[in-house]
C-alpha cells in the first residue's frame, strides 16, 4: 500500500529565499524523495512564517485537515527541522500531537 503525504514547504518573511530555501527549492527536493519513495502526494503547503512558533496560518489548517482526514495521511514532509520548527521543546510537543 503506497504512503500517502502532504508536504510542508516554508520559507520565512526575514529570510531571503535565495540562500537555498526557496519554497520551489524545496518542493521539488520533497517531489523528488517521494519520486523515489513512491509516495503519493497529497496537499503541498506553503507557509511564508517564521518557525519560531507553531502559530502560523498554514500550519493550522494542515494540523484541521489531518484531523479532518485521520488515517488518510501518512506522513507530512520537509526538507530541514528549521523548515519544521525553531523551537525542540515545541517540535517535540508537536509530533506528539501528529502521532
Amino acid at each position: 500500500m503506497k504512503m500517502i503525504a502532504d508536504l510542508y514547504v516554508r520559507v520565512s518573511t526575514d529570510e531571503q529565499a535565495d540562500r537555498g530555501y526557496s519554497q520551489r527549492n524545496q518542493e521539488e527536493v520533497l517531489r523528488k524523495y517521494c519520486e523515489i519513495n513512491s509516495i503519493e502526494i497529497r496537499d503541498v503547503i506553503y507557509e511564508d512564517h517564521s518557525a519560531k512558533t507553531f502559530n502560523r496560518p498554514k500550519w493550522n489548517k494542515l494540523l484541521q485537515n489531518l484531523k479532518k482526514h485521520k488515517n488518510k495521511i501518512d506522513l507530512v514532509l520537509f526538507t530541514k527541522w528549521d523548515r519544521f520548527s525553531r523551537n525542540a521543546g515545541d517540535a517535540y510537543q508537536m509530533i506528539n500531537i501528529l502521532r
